[in-house]
């Protein structure tokens, strides 16, 4: 259930100066350039593209997709689904493995007028899919999620399963098609690793379609993605549609496989220094983990950024400085690389960028809304307040 940001005073929460810290910040202006950036590749590639918008998980975020409207979209939550739906939005991937007690939601929102397709892997998880949409008498869509790399879920595209539920599924009028998610691709640190990620990507969805077809079995979608590798991606014959969802913000993980750059970050958390202690070189903040979360996705990476790099309030890098610990509600700034400790005086703003857009967008109930395009003195003003769905 979301829950508004408190009434504020606009005289004192008209900039990122205002509201109490932390808080989660959204560029807005970066954001559009990101979703301009993926669409116009999308469109040169011929796919359609079905955002996941499991990273913001907020509608306003959402009406930048798609010039205000709602187009199809990829969750991962059904708390997301049920909030979209209300929001308008009837074409929705539900893109995790499907429990069957939740299958009853599935069904209220089909009944609605939703197209929801859930996800799938095993002939048990297709069997109890076939027989609550005989029950409901509403066939619920189905995708067979397929093994590309990560091992996570999903059935290898030549495993002999694959065909067993397929043919359950269409029994019950309830395929829908194949999806597949290349999850080692956040592990591919060059571009031609990204590349060879994406053509594996697709060659395993496209196969397993091929073989399901071949069985006789029709496969309406085949639907692939990741940011790395929609972003990699040189050919999508016989793809169906993209899925990603980090590239609306992009994330430190992103600039350091050099998905996108720095200046691309579209969500920040603002954050205040508390202290500090000369004697170990540390400044403290108010923002631990409890604001940017325990991801330390850039760990693995050639440069690790810590809990995430540190700007000044209108988003210029602090050289130097890196947020290298977290306690729940402290965080500690250091130098690194030789660089000197710089003067900020308790109750300095300063705005941390996070490694996982996601990890750190679930710590906070909504956004405050800056557009970098726009001058502001003495700090960024706040456009607007939004609000994120929470739950499952």
């Amino acid at each position: 259930m979301n829950t508004p940001a408190p009434a504020a005073n606009p005289s004192t929460t008209r900039t990122l100066a205002g509201p109490d810290t932390p808080f989660a910040v959204v560029d807005v202006h970066k954001a559009r350039r990101n979703i301009e950036r993926l669409a116009a590749r999308a469109g040169r590639l011929a796919v359609a593209l079905r955002p996941h918008v499991k990273t913001a998980k907020s509608l306003d975020v959402a009406a930048l997709l798609h010039d205000g409207s709602p187009c199809p979209i990829t969750v991962s939550t059904l708390a997301e689904a049920e909030a979209f739906a209300d929001g308008g939005y009837t074409d929705i991937t539900y893109a995790v493995g499907i429990d069957p007690r939740k299958l009853p939601r599935v069904v209220a929102l089909l009944r609605r007028g939703v197209t929801l397709r859930v996800l799938l892997d095993s002939t048990a998880q297709a069997e109890f899919v076939a027989e609550a949409s005989r029950q409901a008498g509403v066939p619920v869509p189905a995708q067979i999620e397929i093994d590309c790399d990560g091992h996570r879920g999903g059935v290898e595209p030549g495993a002999p399963a694959l065909c067993e539920i397929g043919r359950i599924l269409h029994d019950a009028r309830c395929l829908d098609g194949v999806l597949t998610h290349a999850g080692k691709s956040y592990f591919a640190s060059t571009a031609e690793e990204q590349r060879l990620a994406a053509r594996n990507e697709r060659d395993a969805a496209v196969t397993a379609a091929e073989r399901l077809r071949a069985a006789g079995l029709p496969v309406a979608t085949v639907s692939v993605g990741s940011t790395p590798t929609a972003h990699a991606a040189e050919d999508l014959t016989g793809v169906t549609e993209l899925r990603a969802g980090t590239y609306v913000f992009f994330d430190l993980v992103m600039a350091g496989l050099g998905v996108c750059g720095i200046d691309d970050l579209a969500l920040s958390v603002v954050v205040t220094v508390i202290g500090h202690r000369s004697e170990y070189g540390w400044i403290v903040t108010d923002g631990g983990w409890m604001a940017m979360s325990r991801d330390r996705g850039t760990a693995a990476q050639t440069q690790d950024q810590g809990y995430g790099l540190v700007t000044d309030l209108d988003g210029t890098l602090v050289p130097g400085l890196v947020m290298t610990a977290a306690s729940q509600e402290h965080g500690t700034l250091t130098a690194r690389d030789g660089a000197r400790l710089p003067e900020l005086p308790i109750g300095t703003r300063l705005r941390i960028l996070p490694n996982h857009a996601c990890a750190t967008a679930a710590q906070h109930q909504g956004y405050q809304v800056i557009d970098s395009a726009r001058a502001s003195d003495p700090a960024p003003a706040i456009q607007t307040y939004w609000n994120r769905v929470t739950g499952w």
